[in-house]
C-alpha cells in the first residue's frame, strides 16, 4: 500500500514539473518565436523607410505618435547598436531610402543585431513618432514629469514578436555616407543614417580633454556631453557619460568621424558607436 502511494506521489510530481515547463515556453511557441525573433513574419505589405517616414511625417515633426493598425513591414540593415555603450536601448536600421530609430527596452542588443545584420520589422501594433523631429518606432509612453504622451521603448517580449532576422537584402550593406559638411545632408531624408564626417577637428580636443567627463569640465545634458566641431555650427559629437570611451582623450588634429547622424530639431548630433569610429583623417 505504501509503495503504491509513493508511486502516485512521484507521478504527480513529474506531471507538475512537466506542466510548469510547458507554461514557461507557451507564450513563445504559440506565435512561432525562436530565440531571435518571430519566424512566422512575412513581407505581405513591404514599405521603404522613406515611405513610412512620409506617412507619419506630422507625428515625427510635432513630437506626437500614432499606432500602425495594418500589416506593414520594413526591411533594412542595422547601422547602429549599443556595442560601445553610446547608443542606449535603441537600434538604427537603414535601407536604400533612409534610416530610422527603433526603441527597445533591452540591453546587449548588439549580440543579435551586429552592424550589417539584415532584419525585417512588422510595424502593425507598434507606434511611429518623433523626438526632436527624429523618427522613432516604439510603443506608447506617458512622461511622468509632464504627462506628455510620446514614443517609448517597447518591451523585450513585444520586440520579439515584431522582427525576423534575414540573411541579406539585395546586397544592402552598412556602408557610411561620406561627407565633408553636414549642410550637404537633409535633416528629414538623411536623419538616422550612418555617415562619416571627414577631415574635421573637435574644438575642445587638446590631447587631455575626454569625450564625456563627469568632473564638471563640460556641460552634461541628459547624461551626455556635446562636443563642437571646429567651424561648424549645426553639428555636435554627442557622447554618453556611460559610453565605454567616455573617458578617452579626444584626438587632436583632423579626424574622420563615423557615426549615426541623429538630430535634435535643427542640430545634427553624431553618435559614435565605438571608439573605433574616429580615426586620423585620410
Amino acid at each position: 500500500m505504501k509503495t503504491k502511494k509513493y508511486i502516485l506521489f512521484a507521478m504527480a510530481a513529474l506531471l507538475t514539473a512537466s506542466c510548469s515547463e510547458e507554461k514557461v515556453a507557451e507564450p513563445y511557441s504559440q506565435i512561432g518565436m525562436e530565440a531571435y525573433g518571430n519566424l512566422n513574419l512575412k513581407a505581405t505589405n513591404p514599405k521603404t523607410i522613406a515611405e513610412v517616414k512620409a506617412m507619419y511625417s506630422s507625428e515625427i515633426t510635432d513630437g506626437s505618435l500614432k499606432q500602425v493598425t495594418d500589416p506593414m513591414q520594413i526591411q533594412g540593415v542595422v547601422v547602429g547598436n549599443d556595442e560601445g555603450g553610446n547608443i542606449y536601448q535603441s537600434l538604427y536600421v537603414q535601407d536604400k531610402t533612409g534610416a530610422i530609430s527603433i526603441s527597445i527596452s533591452q540591453a546587449g542588443l548588439y549580440g543579435a543585431f551586429s552592424v550589417g545584420q539584415a532584419v525585417m520589422i512588422e510595424l502593425d501594433g507598434l507606434y511611429v513618432g518623433g523626438y526632436g523631429q527624429q523618427p522613432q518606432i516604439g510603443t506608447i509612453y506617458t512622461n511622468p514629469k509632464n504627462g506628455n504622451i510620446q514614443t517609448g521603448r517597447m518591451s523585450r517580449y513585444e520586440w520579439q514578436k515584431h522582427y525576423k532576422l534575414l540573411n541579406s537584402i539585395d546586397g544592402l550593406k552598412a556602408t557610411p555616407l561620406e561627407v565633408t559638411s553636414m549642410s550637404s545632408l537633409s535633416l528629414t531624408d538623411d536623419c538616422c543614417k550612418l555617415i562619416t564626417l571627414k577631415g574635421v577637428q573637435l574644438t575642445a580636443a587638446d590631447g587631455k580633454a575626454v569625450y564625456a567627463p563627469t568632473d564638471g569640465s563640460a556641460t552634461i545634458t541628459s547624461n551626455c556631453v556635446n562636443r563642437d566641431v571646429k567651424g561648424m555650427s549645426n553639428v555636435v559629437v554627442r557622447t554618453s557619460t556611460y559610453a565605454d570611451f567616455a573617458n578617452v582623450a579626444m584626438p587632436t588634429g583632423k579626424v574622420d568621424i563615423t557615426g549615426i547622424a541623429s538630430r535634435f530639431n535643427n542640430t545634427w548630433q553624431i553618435l559614435m558607436r565605438t571608439e573605433k569610429d574616429i580615426k586620423s583623417a585620410q
